[in-house]
């Protein structure tokens, strides 16, 4: 399974846009890793995670072949995890596919709870984007695995604003597994018994890390990584990873206080590695 991270950061991305701390204060001297723009992520080439305001950016700069995604999984309705006017950039004329007036034949599917769904529903055009088939709504159940082409998917439920719809995803194909889990405090009760129950093999974890290495840290909707351990640990407790699993830290804020190269020197105390714009990654 290949995994691409095209952004990696929280909701003001890194640097802040009107920001002077010294996080974004050298972040825009150093540049390279420690710019990073809102989260999103690509698995296999096909399966697109959540549609931020900056997936323009990433298809302009980090090589996003957006024309060929026809499969788009939501984390939660979020405004740097969902943009949805630029859905209507699909449709025609806005998007001819080769010739002048050639339009998609196939939608974009759209998978995310009932919730989070609500954020493109409300949308004045989205009506007309579902009745011309440029995008298909799927309104998904935490817990309840489904198919998408040929990855199994299934969603748990995720400790974040409840008003989002927020999840994490559980992704198979090809006989390897990953959890993708953005946006989350430590993890709810039910989303540990599914894990308890349904036993998933983990062969690649990436986890919210909001809060850097700051110890005081206990935000409820994001975590840091001494959080992040504890989860590792309660996992491998339960037989859902072990020591081949790789173990990533993910989605930043410059409130965590740390750039890029002191964050993988923390990190690796922890057994993780860090996610950065653009980072590829097979397992």
């Amino acid at each position: 399974m290949h995994l691409k991270f095209y952004g990696t950061a929280a909701a003001e991305g890194v640097p802040g846009m009107f920001c002077t701390c010294p996080v974004c204060a050298n972040a825009r001297k150093l540049g390279g890793k420690d710019i990073r723009t809102r989260s999103q992520a690509l698995v296999d080439g096909k399966l697109l995670i959540d549609f931020p305001p900056d997936t323009y950016l990433h298809a302009l700069h980090g090589g996003l072949d957006l024309p060929s995604i026809t499969a788009l999984l939501l984390t939660h309705s979020h405004g740097d995890h969902l943009y949805p006017k630029d859905l209507e950039m699909r449709q025609a004329g806005y998007a001819h596919v080769g010739e002048y007036g050639t339009v998609f034949r196939e939608p974009l599917r759209i998978y995310a709870t009932t919730q989070a769904m609500k954020a493109i529903r409300t949308e004045e055009f989205t009506a007309k984007l579902e009745a011309n088939n440029i995008v298909q709504l799927h309104e998904i159940l935490p817990f309840q695995p489904f198919e998408v082409d040929d990855f199994s998917i299934t969603a748990v439920t995720a400790k974040h604003d409840p008003e989002s719809g927020p999840v994490c995803w559980i992704i198979a194909r090809g006989g390897k597994t990953m959890l993708y889990g953005n946006d989350t405090g430590f993890f709810p009760a039910e989303t540990w018994d599914c894990f308890a129950n349904t036993k998933p093999q983990f062969d690649f974890v990436a986890l919210d890390c909001t809060g850097m290495d700051r110890k005081s840290y206990r935000g409820s909707h994001h975590m840091s990584l001494e959080l992040n351990a504890q989860v590792r640990d309660r996992m491998a407790e339960l037989g859902c990873i072990d020591e081949d699993t790789i173990l990533c830290a993910h989605h930043f804020s410059h409130n965590g206080g740390l750039n890029h190269e002191a964050l993988v020197k923390h990190a690796e105390n922890y057994g993780f590695i860090v996610s950065y714009d653009g980072m590829e990654i097979e397992f």
